[in-house]
């Protein structure tokens, strides 16, 4: 049987709300004690130390870790060339991520609100899990499949932890300070120690990222959203009054995003940052979704579009020859054949790039990239429908776009819920439009895509439950 007041130990609580889409019942920020009787405001970054022992420290260090864990993975600074064992055999991997996914099942029970459980996860989310596992079953090694797929399920499972055990958002800003810090300053601390780790050298298939950073992170590309993300959260953790800690994050952030040589993201973050706080300080939020919609659609046009539809194709190839996205459109283009073959359920998970399905197949002499040594398609939403059919690209777009979106005109204009909401958005609206670059969609524990799912669900919670704060303004 759960407290009477059980609902006051998530950030979300389940009680204190306004409008159709909000639980109403009396707010139970006010009912929140200080950590040891101190100022929050003063704990900020040590939270997770300093309340260790109570219910709150416990489930904000608890977040803390995992956020922290699953972000850099079990195998940090892997050097340059060096043979990844596969996810889905490495023993490091299973047992890790394992305890990862029982430690979130154990938390979601024991600190999250059941209202908030059962919130955590919209419809058409949960469909497009299921086309995901009718991917793994019509993949052309199923065990091998689930097991990849597991990793996705887990990572999920942790961020979905994250953000519904954290009392309030004192607790959940102690997460994102704790977490951020700890990965940007490792990150830094990993140039002097491992600077053949940290960096990308000659080393390797790709000598030409030579001298870029990637800290802890496998690649530059993975480096640099990730940095843009906790950018967002330094931000976010600025508006909330944390003068020193959230400059210091965003700053830090930005200074080696901007040193991964990642041109996407170097424009795309403040881009993401504009479209959602230019409209709230002029008093149009309603207007950031529409401005969402243009960008998606306008990069869609721009991407796909040059390699899909014909008299644009024409136009391009004529005026622009060398708008390739480097190279990317030859990818675009064969992806878009093989669809073709398969539209309905296409080829299965973890069953296309990369594999002996490719490797088997005749490579023409004039084709610029070698698709046979390709690891994904450089755009997610064409990957989508290379391993699950174009189907599941239609909920996913519902899922990805249009449910988040809605989520986020329904936000309460309580001030903590709407800080919270546009920093969900802004990781949205990022990795929504990096993703027509790059491929992240469901690829196991790739820490974008894992932030890409924290965006939604985030938006989803806030939109549904107010958010508690004991930091008095």
């Amino acid at each position: 049987m759960t407290s009477p007041h059980r609902s006051s130990d998530a950030i979300f609580s389940a009680s204190g709300a306004h409008g159709p889409h909000v639980r109403s019942a009396p707010v139970l920020e006010n009912h929140a004690i200080h950590l040891g009787g101190t100022n929050p405001r003063k704990v900020s970054f040590w939270m997770p130390l300093a309340g260790a022992f109570t219910r709150t420290g416990i489930a904000t260090a608890i977040a803390s870790l995992l956020l922290t864990v699953v972000m850099i993975s079990f195998r940090p600074f892997q050097p340059g060339g060096a043979e990844m064992p596969s996810a889905g055999g490495d023993i490091v991997n299973q047992l890790g991520f394992g305890a990862l996914g029982a430690i979130s099942i154990f938390s979601l029970f024991t600190f999250a609100d059941r209202r908030v459980l059962m919130a955590l996860f919209a419809p058409s989310f949960l469909l497009l899990l299921g086309f995901l596992m009718l991917s793994v079953a019509n993949a052309t090694d199923p065990m091998a499949a689930l097991r990849a797929a597991s990793f996705t399920i887990i990572g999920i499972l942790v961020m979905a932890t994250v953000l519904a055990i954290p009392r309030d958002a004192d607790a959940f800003s102690a997460v994102i300070a704790f977490s951020g810090i700890f990965i940007v300053v490792l990150c830094f601390v990993g140039l002097v120690l491992f600077p053949n780790e940290a960096k990308h050298t000659t080393v390797g298939a790709e000598p030409q990222h030579a001298g870029l950073w990637r800290g802890v992170f496998t690649h530059k590309n993975i480096a640099g959203p990730v940095m843009a993300c906790f950018s967002f959260g330094g931000l976010y953790l600025f508006r909330r009054g944390w003068k020193v800690t959230g400059p210091f994050l965003l700053v830090a952030a930005m200074i080696f995003m901007m040193n991964t040589g990642s041109k996407t993201t170097a424009g795309l973050v403040p881009l993401a940052i504009l479209m959602v706080a230019v409209p709230g300080i002029f008093g149009v939020r309603s207007l950031t979704p529409a401005l969402f919609l243009l960008a998606i659609i306008g990069t869609t046009i721009g991407t796909l579009g040059i390699v899909f539809i014909e008299p644009l194709r024409l136009f391009v190839h004529h005026n622009f020859p060398d708008l390739t996205y480097t190279g990317r459109t030859t990818l675009w283009e064969f992806a878009g054949e093989m669809i073709a073959k398969k539209p309905w359920t296409g080829y299965g998970y973890e069953s296309f790039w990369g594999t002996m399905f490719l490797w088997t197949m005749d490579q023409p002499f004039d084709r610029p990239w070698d698709i046979r040594s390709i690891v994904h398609g450089h755009n997610g939403y064409l990957d989508i429908a290379v391993i699950m059919g174009i189907p599941a690209l239609c909920v996913a777009a519902w899922a990805f776009f249009i449910a988040p979106l809605r989520d986020y005109m329904r936000i309460p204009m309580r001030k903590e819920n709407v800080f919270l909401g546009d920093f969900f958005m802004m990781i949205l609206l990022f990795t929504a439009l990096n993703s027509f670059l790059e491929s992240f969609f469901f690829r196991r524990a790739d820490p974008v895509w894992l932030f890409f799912v924290f965006s939604i669900i985030g938006l989803r919670l806030v939109a549904r439950f107010p958010v508690a704060t004991r930091t008095k303004r």
